[in-house]
This record gives structure tokens, C-alpha cells and sequence, in this order.
């Protein structure tokens, strides 16, 4: 299961260019993602901007505690990077592990994974509820929009 979870997270990070469409709405100040509900908003202040309908890790329950778990993270974070040659569309990259889950992992002497996305969905996978590897995923065309509307630097808060 490790080697298959290795390559899971490390699919979120490579494949062919993909171009998202031009976005000159108000910015994206936060995302929200809500586990239990399986829904991301993306905000500028108090203002709901945009609704999404989320897959999550194939195991979503609990916050993140290590590589291959499946378990998307809870918690705030940042948007850190963009990868226009994402295996899975478009993602943009979530700043998952933080100092305080590296601490908490290596308390429990594992790794605490890395690579955790908003990504799109392959066609394998359309309709398929929470099978990542613990990233957040939305449909295709629906990434184009959050790539095109988010930038580095925003704030995410992952609640369970």
C-alpha cells in the first residue's frame, strides 16, 4: 500500500499543459473546505463567490496524521503553488504539512505525507466519492474556474 500511496501523491504533481480561462471577478481572500459536507467555498471577505461539490482522501475522516493514511488535512494552511501539468488537470498546491503536523507525526515516529492538491477529476474517477489520496477534488471544468480565481498566497481552512 505504501508504494501505491507514494505514487498516489505524487500524481497530483505532473502531466500535459492545460490553459485555465482569464478570471477578473473580485479575488479569492479564502477558500473553505467542509469535510462533512463535501463542499468548498471560495470567498472574497464575508462574500460567498463560489459552491463546489468535493471528493475528498479515501479515508476523510480525522485530520491528516501521515503519509498513505487517506485522510485529507483539517486545519488552516495557505495556497503555495500552481501546476498547470497536474496528472489530474490543474491543481494548486495546499501548504500541508505544517510545523505543527510535522511535530505531531514525528511524535508518532511517521512521515506526515506532503503533495495535497485542489485538483481536477480523471475521467476514471468522474462520480467516484472521495478516492484521493487526501487531496480535494472537484470536476474539471470546475478546477479551470478555481485556477483562474485563486492565487498564491490564500488562505484555506480545512474544517472536519
Amino acid at each position: 500500500m505504501m508504494i501505491g500511496a507514494a505514487a498516489g501523491v505524487a500524481a497530483c504533481s505532473t502531466a500535459t499543459e492545460q490553459d485555465a480561462p482569464a478570471y477578473y471577478g473580485l479575488s479569492v481572500t479564502r477558500i473553505q473546505v467542509f469535510k462533512e459536507q463535501r463542499k468548498m467555498h471560495l470567498l472574497h471577505n464575508d462574500k460567498l463567490l463560489r459552491q463546489y461539490d468535493v471528493a475528498l482522501g479515501f479515508d476523510p475522516r480525522d485530520h491528516k496524521q501521515q503519509e498513505g493514511d487517506g485522510r485529507t488535512p483539517e486545519g488552516a494552511y495557505v495556497i503555495n503553488r500552481q501546476n498547470p501539468n497536474s496528472r489530474f488537470h490543474l491543481s494548486i498546491g495546499i501548504s500541508y504539512p505544517n510545523a505543527a503536523d510535522v511535530a505531531r507525526a514525528r511524535a508518532m515516529g511517521v512521515h506526515p505525507g506532503g503533495d495535497i492538491f485542489i485538483h481536477g477529476t480523471p475521467a476514471p474517477w468522474i462520480g467516484m466519492p472521495d478516492w484521493t489520496w487526501g487531496c480535494i477534488a472537484v470536476s474539471n471544468t470546475e478546477m479551470d474556474e478555481v485556477y483562474s480565481m485563486v492565487q498564491l498566497g490564500t488562505k484555506i481552512f480545512i474544517y472536519a
